[in-house]
């Protein structure tokens, strides 16, 4: 077998491909967007994807999406991808997370057990243009800002961050050596520093004018270290000072929730005894125990069993020596079928309990069903022949840390394929609903760092930097790009809602 034959372009020659592109491709063509005049139909591609899922749970898919345009946004990558391939492009490619709205960031635990904040959801994942991460990343704040109510300036505002941050990021990363780029993360303590400043910004206020009235300014501020809880908003603050002490308190909360996010925490949850021994409990249509689906999979009881045991046996081939060896001390006592996310619904996706010495010795792993990424009906197809393995292999190119029982396996049926992971992983997830104008805009600088470590990891990031340039024509043209198509998401929501309300889609609200 041939060796493939790998370029090593100086630092000179990478800046120089980037500096041709910003000539041929300047960043402010990014703006202007306008829909395409043959653009198709947004209800006839949910319509599309809608035909392998599972049927009684399409309805509930478009119920999660019928609540906002925000949710109907995070359900609608097919849609995007769609409007995405006609727009102008650097030419210079990453590997892409696929669907990098802001609420695909979030902690989780790293293989040492410590959280990190990365991209979380890699479904459609593929090698593409830099740029359709940005776009995807920058327009879900302007759609989330206008659906929390904020003004179109503070709108503006948390997208410019978004975008601001992951072009300063890239600059950074690209005077980076290799092995400290591929080392950097944000970790627990990176998020603990920021909130802690972020704290004492919202309290400075009131430490000045405690400092004013004989108090000990520098105590106040010590207080408002993240973490200690012991800050609170007050009269004396102004609502840019409350908002951000609200912002960080929100934040250690949620950080310190994660540790209790465990298959041990997931048990008591999801499980019940029955007859002395642990099983998945029964809560529909959410949560179904494959004992009450042998109809549906047009299976019995014993077959059904059997092409479990045979499906994690295919599963733990494609695990490491050491993390296969490690998984095999563990049974698989129950599976059932979950329901998870919004734009994930209706794809086949299941939660496997197992045990390992005894029953206070759980292990959880979530079964996800991978189709075809959206973005393979715009770009090349994936190099990857089972989707599950190139969500596997998508995620490790791009995530900081992965979990250690990522893995996958083709299922008994033609075309179905899987992806494995530990379910609720020390994993914790921003409340995006309901953030304040300034909570929004720190969370965007965080997702825009993120963003751009994920993409230097896998692409030029000298040539991307290069092409992002110092200045914020990127940032700006980026920006209004977001607003038009946050205009076309509220519109292709209108036109949803109204299939449903017509009867052309069906839809089950509040589950």
């Amino acid at each position: 077998m041939a060796s493939k034959t790998v370029a090593h372009p100086s630092v000179a020659d990478r800046r120089a491909k980037g500096a041709d592109a910003r000539t041929s491709t300047p960043p402010s063509n990014h703006a202007g967007w306008v829909p395409a005049t043959d653009r198709p139909d947004p209800v006839g591609l949910l319509e599309a994807q809608n035909v392998t899922r599972e049927a009684d749970l399409v309805p509930v898919r478009h119920g999660r999406m019928s609540v906002s345009p925000f949710t109907f946004y995070r359900g609608a990558a097919k849609i995007m991808a769609s409007d995405l391939a006609g727009t102008p492009t650097a030419g210079l490619d990453a590997q892409l997370c696929g669907d990098a709205h802001l609420s695909n960031f979030g902690a989780f635990a790293s293989p040492e057990r410590r959280l990190l904040f990365d991209l979380n959801d890699f479904d459609e994942t593929l090698p593409g243009p830099f740029e359709w991460d940005v776009k995807r990343m920058a327009a879900s704040f302007t759609i989330a800002a206008r659906n929390n109510g904020l003004t179109t300036a503070e709108a503006r505002e948390a997208t410019l961050s978004s975008v601001r941050s992951y072009r300063q990021a890239m600059a950074q990363f690209a005077q980076m050596r290799t092995m400290d780029l591929w080392y950097a993360h944000m970790s627990e303590d990176d998020l603990r520093v920021a909130l802690g400043k972020i704290a004492a910004l919202g309290d400075g206020g009131k430490a000045a004018k405690g400092a004013a009235r004989g108090r000990d300014a520098k105590g106040a501020k010590a207080r408002a270290k993240a973490g200690e809880g012991k800050t609170k908003p007050d009269k004396g603050m102004t609502a840019e000072e409350a908002a951000a002490v609200k912002a960080a308190q929100r934040a250690e909360k949620n950080l310190q929730k994660a540790h209790t996010r465990d298959s041990l925490q997931a048990l008591s949850k999801l499980g019940e005894v029955v007859d002395g021994h642990y099983r998945i409990r029964s809560q529909p249509p959410i949560v179904v125990p494959l004992r009450e689906l042998p109809e549906a999979n047009n299976m019995s009881a014993h077959e059904i069993e059997h092409t479990i045991r045979e499906q994690f046996r295919e599963y733990r081939s494609t695990l490491p020596d050491d993390r296969r060896n490690l998984l095999e001390r563990f049974e698989i006592i129950d599976v059932a079928r979950k329901v998870v996310g919004v734009g994930s619904v209706g794809t086949r996706g299941f939660i496997a309990l197992l045990q390992g010495r005894d029953e206070k010795d759980p292990l959880f792993l979530q079964v996800k069903e991978a189709t075809r990424s959206v973005l393979e009906d715009h770009l090349p197809k994936s190099r990857y022949h089972n989707p599950g393995e190139r969500v596997v292999q998508g995620q490790r190119a791009i995530q900081a840390a992965s979990d250690i029982y990522l893995g996958w396996t083709k299922g008994v049926q033609a075309d179905r394929y899987y992806y494995w992971r530990q379910l609720r992983d020390m994993k914790a997830s921003a409340i995006v609903e309901g953030m304040s104008a300034f909570a929004l805009a720190f969370y965007a600088t965080l997702c825009g760092w993120t963003l751009a470590r994920a993409h230097a990891r896998s692409g030029d990031s000298v040539a991307m930097a290069e092409y992002l340039g110092p200045d914020d024509s990127f940032d700006q043209a980026i920006t209004d790009f977001s607003e038009r198509y946050a205009d076309q998401n509220e519109k292709d929501y209108e036109q949803f809602t109204a299939a449903i309300a017509a009867g052309r889609l069906e839809a089950l609200t509040g589950i």
